[in-house]
């Protein structure tokens, strides 16, 4: 379980870097779209999609788990690691193959994240400078009506008739305490 931790989790940084590079240029994709594709089936130059940047999920995991199938075959016959013909090899296989899937999709949240961001941060800016002003304004206007509310209050008070309260020996005399 230990190593297929291991494995899980380079495979997530695999995937990052593979999402990554694609997003930064897509030249292998684009060969490949001229060597199997005529004139009028090629990509656009302006397109940015790559095998795996900006690919729906099913390209996506055709595009994984062949590359995965390639590098695993390579690794059997040029190697002695026996990948298909036990069951931790499999597992590893599969392992790489669903977190290098993950990680592509954890680069994608993160640079579509960073690019809204990015996008709104000057109407972020212009939003907290307003707030600020507004702020402002509402401190001077508690500044400037205090005295007024402080001053009404007063008068409210002076022009209220006082009540004569019972003293406290009347009041305990008439819950017959005393």
């Amino acid at each position: 379980m230990g190593i297929e931790l291991v494995i899980f989790i380079a495979a997530i940084l695999f995937g990052i870097f593979i999402y990554w590079r694609e997003s930064n240029g897509n030249g292998a994709y684009r060969f490949l779209n001229k060597i199997v594709n005529s004139k009028e089936l090629q990509m656009h130059p302006d397109n940015p999609k790559g095998f795996v940047f900006k690919q729906s999920l099913l390209p996506r995991i055709v595009f994984v788990v062949s590359l995965m199938l390639i590098a695993a075959l390579i690794i059997e016959f040029l190697t002695p690691i026996a990948v298909f013909s036990s069951y931790n090899g499999i597992s590893a296989f599969s392992s790489f193959a669903v977190g290098t899937l993950l990680g592509t999709y954890i680069a994608s949240f993160v640079i579509k994240s960073s690019e809204v961001i990015e996008e709104q941060s000057e109407s972020l800016e212009d939003k907290f400078d307003d707030v600020v002003e507004k702020g402002k304004d509402f401190i001077e206007d508690l500044r400037t009506k205090e005295p007024k509310v402080v001053e009404e209050a007063k008068k409210e008070i002076e022009t209220q008739p006082e009540v004569e309260k019972p003293s406290a020996r009347e009041r305990l005399k008439d819950k017959g305490l005393m």
